[in-house]
């Protein structure tokens, strides 16, 4: 379950998920080869999340797949998930440590090199870093975190020690220069929840990240 071998990370949102199951979509993408799955799911309410939860916890860890909690720090400890993604706005990564153990999973999004620092040495297992392409799953994103594009990239993964996942707007496609850039992978959301077939997306994904 290191953070430095997931190649493809998946973002739930069943309202891109082309109107099918959230457990659906995850069974496939584990199919697919997915090395880590976030409970996202944003636009719904926490008794929600937690029900969804439940039963996407047994689906992983029948797969020996980490499964992450974005944001809900209490959803994750409800579930028995394996970690937290936090956001800038959200609660510190000292003190989701504390809440959840030495032995929890912790991300931090981060699209600049201090708030990238900061969050390693708060102790963060690895990073988010994005927008790397141009996206519409954030409604919220601010001008230094929209397309930073893969030399960003380059700029955090080179300024930190912990491993760094690129996210956003990313497809086989462009997943390559991603990687070139000092991603060890990439997180996606509608590169696989969108596609006809999620676990041959899932399985093209990592074909692409392992070949760059």
């Amino acid at each position: 379950m290191d953070p430095s071998n997931w190649k493809t990370y998946l973002v739930t949102q069943a309202s891109r998920s082309a109107g099918r199951d959230t457990v659906e979509i995850v069974e496939a993408a584990i199919e697919g080869g997915v090395d880590a799955v976030q409970l996202r799911e944003k636009d719904t309410t926490a008794r929600h999340r937690y029900e969804l939860g439940t039963r996407l916890r047994e689906v992983t860890a029948a797969a020996d797949v980490p499964l992450i909690v974005n944001d809900r720090i209490d959803i994750a400890m409800a579930i028995d998930a394996d970690g937290v993604h936090l956001g800038q706005s959200d609660l510190p990564v000292g003190a989701a440590r504390e809440l959840l153990g030495p032995d929890a999973i912790i991300g931090c999004s981060a699209s600049t090199v201090a708030d990238a620092q900061a969050a390693a040495a708060d102790g963060a297992d690895y990073l988010g870093v994005g927008a790397v392409y141009p996206t519409d799953s954030k409604a919220d994103i601010d001008d230094d975190e929209f397309a930073i594009g893969p030399e960003r990239i380059r700029t955090v993964a080179e300024s930190v020690s912990v491993p760094v996942v690129g996210i956003g707007g990313i497809t086989a496609d462009n997943a390559d220069a991603v990687v070139d850039g000092g991603a060890v992978g990439v997180a996606v959301i509608t590169a696989i929840t969108q596609a006809d077939d999620p676990a041959h997306a899932t399985a093209q994904l990592g074909e692409v990240v392992a070949h760059a």
